[in-house]
């Protein structure tokens, strides 16, 4: 870990009111997994994850934040889809607590083990429905770089509506920012007890 988790304490003025705001959403919205600092170590009640790293730029990390709290909370994709699309991407860069995240997430939507062990293996599994498949492959173009083929873009559009086509585009975008915050500050695993 290249940023040293930020205990409560020790958070300045310009950190207060970003920390709140993310531990609040993360209570209510990101629950399937540890976000953050048990009670009893060193930095107990610090922010883990990606939170933890946008904390330390706040006007920066407050604006990645403040797109993430959007993309969740207003989201109309079904949860499996916005799941195979973040393990894809999260998968394409091996970043690994986005991959421990969402795979808590998939599970608590009911994601079969086989499918996660594919996904996350960087495969497509068999057996996913016609809406995660069109997840999987918007997700899966989109990170492999160029742009979207026309025919995968269609068929995202078909199925889900321009405005459900847009948000797994940018679904896809934010969780390759995600992914590039993880990888880039070298975020761990929680520690298992």
């Amino acid at each position: 870990m290249r940023l040293p988790l930020i205990a409560p304490a020790d958070l300045s003025d310009d950190q207060k009111p970003l920390y709140a705001d993310m531990k609040q959403g993360i209570g209510s919205d990101f629950n399937a997994f540890i976000t953050i600092a048990p009670d009893g170590s060193r930095e107990a009640g610090a922010l883990m994850g990606p939170w933890n790293p946008w904390l330390h730029e706040p006007r920066i990390g407050g604006a990645v934040w403040e797109l993430t709290k959007a993309m969740t909370m207003e989201a109309t994709l079904p949860d499996p889809v916005r799941q195979i699309a973040i393990l894809v991407t999260g998968a394409h860069f091996d970043a690994a607590y986005e991959i421990y995240a969402h795979v808590a997430g998939a599970e608590k939507d009911r994601i079969e083990d086989s499918k996660l062990a594919t996904l996350v293996s960087g495969s497509r599994p068999e057996g996913l429905s016609k809406e995660e498949g069109i997840a999987y492959d918007v997700a899966f173009a989109l990170v492999n770089g160029g742009v979207l083929p026309e025919p995968v873009y269609r068929l995202a559009v078909a199925s889900f509506g321009q405005h459900g086509a847009n948000e797994l585009i940018y679904l896809v975008g934010l969780y390759a920012l995600v992914s590039m915050t993880l990888n880039g500050f070298n975020v761990p695993l929680p520690e298992k007890d």
